[in-house]
Parts: structure tokens; sequence; C-alpha cells
């Protein structure tokens, strides 16, 4: 049924629209209420096969050769699909700073955020987007995507050696840790000044929910572990270090009861 009304809007909405509902409504299924991580990962396919890898490297490439516009999550768009809270977070950070920007993007592929939003930062005085990966996009970003903007490193400490960012950028990679609670303890213990979550994934109340995700077939086949966190029980882990300077909807949507997707911008308290 599903496949069916994204196959029905791809014939009858303008290309723009029909990759963009398609991917929104296609991408996020979910199922299950597992236990525990192992159990979830026995019914999934994991997220570093070479299939996604290869798909990601390819619009990617498009997009950083000028052959396409901007791609997420390897679906590639006739326009860029702005993240307005995000990226005025981002300026507002920069302006704090003289126009200067030193970011890290965990988990941010082959800089899909950068290319998304690069052409709003083209002013600054100075900019370095810094993109920690697990090691077949490391690999990948370093040999064929870095710039004199865009460094790759394998983990935080590498890169907050070299490039001391002043801001943690979590788009959309939260969820998918194994252990997103012991990630967050080791984050606060590094000290950025700024903390940036975007397309994150909540449950109303105090639990955590751990599901899979399902991908839509005409993307690529897979399947991971996916957190919905309880949202109270979140942002009270944060606030003992962190002020929540705004929040913000983000239009994803899950099949899944009090579930919705949030972003935020934190800033370390004084």
């Amino acid at each position: 049924m599903r496949q069916s009304m994204i196959n029905i809007m791809k014939e009858c909405l303008p290309p723009v629209a029909a990759r963009f509902l398609s991917h929104i409504l296609g991408r996020k299924t979910f199922k299950g209420n597992y236990a525990s991580w192992n159990a979830a990962m026995n019914e999934s396919t994991g997220y570093d096969s070479d299939r996604i890898v290869n798909k990601v490297k390819e619009s990617a490439m498009k997009v950083r050769d000028g052959d396409a516009v901007y791609e997420r999550d390897s679906v590639l768009f006739d326009e860029i699909q702005y993240s307005w809270p995000l990226l005025a977070g981002i300026l507002w950070i920069a302006s704090r700073s003289g126009n200067r920007l030193s970011l890290v993007d965990f988990g941010g592929a082959l800089g899909s955020s950068y290319y998304q939003n690069r052409g709003f930062l083209a002013h600054l005085e100075y900019l370095r987007w810094s993109i920690v990966e697990q090691e077949k996009f490391f690999r990948i970003g370093k040999e064929q995507f870095q710039n004199e903007h865009v460094r790759f490193y394998k983990n935080l400490p590498d890169c907050i050696s070299e490039e001391k960012p002043s801001l943690l950028l979590l788009c959309a990679v939260l969820q998918y840790l194994e252990n997103p609670n012991r990630f967050l303890e080791e984050v606060l213990d590094m000290g950025f000044d700024y903390i940036i979550l975007d397309r994150t994934s909540f449950i109303k109340g105090q639990r955590d929910l751990l599901c899979v995700q399902r991908v839509d077939e005409s993307i690529y086949r897979a399947s991971y572990p996916c957190w919905f966190f309880g949202n109270g029980r979140f942002l009270a882990h944060l606030n003992s270090r962190y002020q929540a300077v705004a929040g913000f909807e983000c239009a994803e949507n899950a099949n899944l009861k009090n579930t919705f997707f949030k972003g935020y911008i934190f800033r370390k308290r004084s």
C-alpha cells in the first residue's frame, strides 16, 4: 500500500515534490519494541553495508561536481531542502565569534549538511567543517571529498585535538548509536560551547523506545536499530550543563503513536 501510494505521487506531482514526499513517507517505517540493541540488530541489516556506502558516495559526488543540487541519505533533490532553524543556529554561533566557525559534524556522511548550507556560509572569515564518520565513509571522504573547508576524522578526540571546534552538530545520528546516553556523557565532558541537534527522534514521556527502522527499497534496501528518546528525560540529561536556547519541529514523521522529530540548539552554561 505504501509503495503504491509513493508510485502514484511520482506520476502526479512535479519531480521535486514527488522526490521530497517519497523520501519523507517512504523512508521512516518503524516496528517493534526491543529489549536490547542486540535483539534489534538481529533483525537488521546494519548501516555500514557497501550498498549504502556506494549509494551515498555516488549521490554526494554528483553534488560535489555540480551535477546535482542537493542530496540527503543518498536521495537527490532538484532543490535544496533547508533546515532553516539549523542554519540560523549555525550563523548565530558564527556571529558570536567574529564570523569565524569551526564545527564538527558527527555522522555527517560525505558532507551532506555542508553542501546544503555552504551558500550561506561563504562570507565567513573562517570556516572549517569537520566530519567524524565510520571507517568506510572516513576513508572515502578523506581521499575524495576533503578540501580547504571540509576535513574528515575517525573520532572526536582526533578532531578536537587538531581543529578545536566550538560546535558539535548531531543531525539524525544520535538515535542510531548503540549507547547514546554514554556518548552524551562523553560529549558533555568534551566541553563544546554549543551543541545542535536536528532531525532527532523522540517519544512523549520519560521512557526510551528501541525500534527497527526499515528504509524504503526505492532508496536502498536496509534496516537498522533506532531509538526514540523520552523527551523529558533527554532534556533533563543535558540541562545540567547546557541551556536549550531554542527548540524546533522537524518535518519528518514516524508510523508510531506519540513520536515526533525535533531539533534543539544548546549553549554551554557559564
